[in-house]
Order: structure tokens, then sequence, then C-alpha cells
């Protein structure tokens, strides 16, 4: 099956593409990443043809889409929605959605501690989870550094345990938890604002978080956007 993956969430924008049909005796996985800003809209269905065509088949011939379910940018995630779940409602095709917190963590699984994925949400807070060993340990929350750092210190197995902060908010974050830990207790990804498509495709061809067919569901967001909260 070729699937195709999506990852609209934050500035960067990537896609990424599974294929199993296209070039002849050849199949593999294509990607592309942008730092996009706030041009996804522009810049999505060039990405997803231009991946389409390096891997030598049409879109017409995509047999799955997953894109990101949230927390992240308001407009990003609704691009990225709007774009796979209109593929697979012309196609025929199933999606789906993965948390995008999850994500962030997936490739993270293997780290001896808590892995903490982060998202500026602005207003002085962070959309953020606590992992370990690839399980949740905690709600997604959309909170701030002191509320943060209160439940990294009820979740840790020891005053010891490493901390590694990854996504776009990382190092903000990582700032301003360095009153409450000491310096060798918290890691940063070395890139932590890469684009996530890859991980997000790597889940779906592994059947991993996945709850079905997620072509009724929409963005999840853990706080109203200003917008909504300007017209209350």
């Amino acid at each position: 099956m070729n699937i195709l993956a999506l990852d609209t969430s934050d500035q960067v924008l990537s896609a990424a593409l599974a294929t199993e049909t296209g070039n002849p005796g050849f199949s593999g996985v294509w990607y592309t990443e942008i730092d996009a800003g706030t041009r996804h809209s522009e810049l999505l269905m060039e990405c997803i043809n231009g991946l389409c065509k390096n891997a030598g088949i049409r879109p017409a011939d995509i047999g799955m889409a997953a894109c990101m379910k949230g927390p992240g940018s308001f407009t990003g995630l609704r691009i990225g929605f709007s774009a796979a779940k209109g593929l697979c409602l012309a196609l025929g095709i199933p999606l789906a959605a993965i948390p995008t917190l999850d994500c962030l963590a997936y490739t993270l699984s293997i780290w001896p501690g808590i892995v903490l994925p982060a998202m500026d949400a602005k207003k002085g807070c962070f959309f953020a989870a606590l992992y370990r060993g690839g399980e949740r340990l905690t709600d997604y929350m959309d909170a701030s550094p002191e509320i943060l750092a209160k439940e990294l210190a009820k979740n840790r197995l020891s005053p010891d345990e490493q901390v590694i902060l990854t996504g776009c908010g990382a190092e903000l974050l990582c700032s301003r938890l360095a009153a409450d830990f000491k310096p060798e207790h918290l890691r940063v990804d070395p890139e932590p604002r890469r684009g996530r498509a890859r991980e997000l495709l790597e889940i779906v061809k592994n059947d991993k978080l996945m709850a079905g067919n997620d072509i009724d569901s929409g963005p999840v967001y853990l706080r109203k956007s200003d917008a909504e909260l300007k017209w209350r």
C-alpha cells in the first residue's frame, strides 16, 4: 500500500510517502521538509505532487493518508486535516490521525528516562505530555513551565532520572525549567524543530497508536483559538 503522511502542526511543513508501487521493481520512502512559516496552504499540495512524481506514482495510487491530530497550530492542523481528508474522501481510502505529542515522543521511546515533547503554545504555556519507554504518563497538557516542573517532579523515578525535551518548544521550555533541575538532568533533542512526517509514517506503517479510520474526526485542540475567545 502507498501511504502519505503530512505534518502541518507547526511552522516546519513535512510530508512523507511510502510506496510499494511506482517505478518498476522499486519501493521506498520519499520525504520533503520546508520551513513554511504560515504558508502551509500554499505549499502543501505542491509537496504532495512532488513526492508522487519522484516516487513514480499518481496521487490516485495513494492507499492511505495520515495527518497530525493535534495539539499544534490551529491553522496548520486544519490545513493538514483538510488536505488529508479531502484526498481520502475523493479516493475512498482510510485516514489515520495521530496525536502530535505521541508522534514527537515516538523516536525517543528508547530513552532511559522521561521524554518531554513540547510545543510553544504562546501566552507563557506549552502543549506537552510526559512519556517513559514509549508509554504516556500524563494527560496532554496546555501548561506553564511551573506546572510542568511539578509534573516532572511527581513522575520522575529518582532525583537523578534524566529528561529529554523535543519539539519546537523544547529549547525555550528547557531554559524555563533550568531553575528547578540540575543542568545534567535536562537534555534537548539535537534537532527539536524538524518535521515529523517520517515518524508519523512509521507509526502508521507499524499500525501503532491507531484507532481505525479517522475520516469523520477533526483536529484536537487543548484551548480555544484567539478568534473564538475574542468573539465569545
